[in-house]
């Protein structure tokens, strides 16, 4: 009985030790960090810092990695579209002729009746649409040089590009007798208002006085300018 009771006393005693260590240790642990003062929340802190730190220095990196890649993507994507575009925007499609797209030439021709013919071609490298039916033709600075339209001929609009062409006929002179002034070159433009209107030469120097201009067309033998 009394070989029970001694263990079992030495058994509690061993279970008070353990308790009394037990919370020594805890009543330890807080007390080293409140005696440096911030430690404890500095290390909190710094933990808290620390794992900010990487989170938004990682997702800065990854974002900034990703923002770079999709700019450069969307950057040359643009500018391949840019390219593209420009590849389709240098040869004008689909925009209206101006005066500065074309070459013209002037030839004479004596049948059925004498007239000028206008030849409109498209400069390399341009597409682009007669969308307005008659050329502005004139001859000299004056009023009475202007051309006016017989509204013959005409298909609106008229694509040029490549070797296609339009054509317009001119009757520098539709009075009788031996009135009118004579000129070397003729003023051409695809538009009354275009700024850049082209100078060309004629193949002779002719009288004009009150002259006439037919609409555009692809075919010649519509572009023959007749009074009506």
């Amino acid at each position: 009985m009394r070989s029970r009771l001694a263990t079992r006393s030495a058994r509690l005693v061993l279970a008070a030790a353990v308790v009394t260590a037990l919370a020594a240790t805890t009543a330890c642990g807080p007390e080293d960090p409140s005696e440096t003062g911030a430690a404890a929340p500095s290390a909190a802190s710094s933990s808290t810092g620390d794992g900010k730190g990487e989170t938004p220095s990682g997702d800065s990196a990854s974002a900034s990695e990703s923002t770079s890649a999709g700019t450069s993507k969307s950057g040359g994507s643009t500018s391949g579209g840019k390219g593209d575009s420009a590849a389709g925007d240098k040869s004008g499609y689909g925009q209206s002729c101006g005066t500065n797209d074309l070459d013209f030439t002037v030839t004479w021709e004596a049948q059925p009746i004498s007239h000028y013919l206008v030849t409109a071609k498209a400069k390399s490298g341009i597409t682009c649409y007669l969308d307005i039916n008659t050329p502005s033709v004139s001859f000299g600075s004056g009023a009475d040089g202007v051309a006016s339209p017989v509204g013959q001929g005409g298909e609106d609009p008229i694509k040029l590009s490549g070797s296609s062409v339009a054509y317009a006929g001119i009757n520098v002179k539709t009075t009788e007798g031996e009135g009118g002034k004579q000129f070397e070159n003729v003023i051409i433009a695809t538009s009354e208002d275009d700024p850049n209107p082209a100078e060309v030469e004629l193949p002779d120097a002719p009288t004009v006085d009150k002259p006439i201009v037919t609409n555009w067309s692809t075919k010649r033998d519509e572009v023959i300018p007749r009074i009506v």
